[in-house]
């Protein structure tokens, strides 16, 4: 009998529709990759979570002010699936970053591979993963925030629910925050499903209006949980010092 097997992580990546995805990241900051992780890999990583071994690093929310919940920041080596999607998604990611970082009159030298990227980090002193698993259970929640750990940070990155929503967990929507100059904070919620992965800018991205191109910072977090227990994949791109 043949046993069809799922295409690889970076195949799936490059499957992706990525015109459409920029073009949301410029309209909106933030896009949807749709169906990207299968049910068996999401239930792998959830796993993953209570090993003692694979992480350097495990932290509760409350204890720093940060919200309600907790989560492991991965230790090199990564896992193959995890090192291969920052690997995978990275490029494509690249010419948006580049693109935002002309806009804004930065240097647009993002290098079109992780590698080079990661490089630089370790240059600078940035040397610890950032790639995370999320845990939240009944009335946890994730303050705003931004994750930029260090002085080199690169604009995007990508979280990816691995439950169930309606089945797993109720509540925890994962919510952007918009602050435009002279006005009021714009908040927008992101519905996503099992291995969907929302892509979204890590701090300031580019915005045209009438007099030309200016700055919006953004923030992001996952409001409270009402029940059940809800788990997350945190891809970033850079390393932390």
């Amino acid at each position: 009998m043949h046993i069809a097997h799922a295409p690889s992580v970076t195949s799936r990546v490059v499957g992706l529709n990525w015109q459409r995805i920029g073009a949301d990241l410029d309209a909106r900051g933030c896009a949807v990759t749709g169906p990207l992780l299968t049910a068996g890999e999401c239930a792998a990583l959830v796993g993953a979570y209570d090993a003692e071994s694979g992480f350097r690093s495990r932290v509760v929310m409350a204890r720093h002010g940060y919200g309600q919940g907790e989560y492991k920041y991965f230790a090199y080596p990564l896992p193959e699936q995890v090192a291969s999607l920052r690997a995978a998604l990275y490029p494509h990611l690249a010419v948006v970053a580049n693109r935002w970082a002309d806009a804004l009159g930065h240097p647009s030298d993002f290098p079109p591979e992780h590698q080079a990227f990661l490089a630089r980090c370790h240059a600078a002193g940035q040397t610890r993963p950032t790639p995370l698993l999320l845990r939240y259970g009944a009335g946890d929640f994730n303050c705003l925030h931004q994750d930029l750990y260090g002085d080199i940070h690169f604009p995007l990155q990508v979280a990816f629910l691995l439950s169930r929503p309606g089945g797993d967990f109720t509540g925890g929507e994962f919510v952007l925050t918009e602050q435009r100059p002279r006005m009021q904070t714009r908040p927008d919620v992101v519905a996503l499903e099992q291995g969907e992965g929302v892509i979204f800018a890590v701090n300031q991205r580019p915005v045209r209006g009438t007099r030309g191109v200016y700055r919006v910072a953004m923030r992001h977090g996952v409001s409270r949980l009402r029940s059940g227990h809800r788990h997350t994949l945190g891809i970033i791109f850079h390393d932390a010092r």
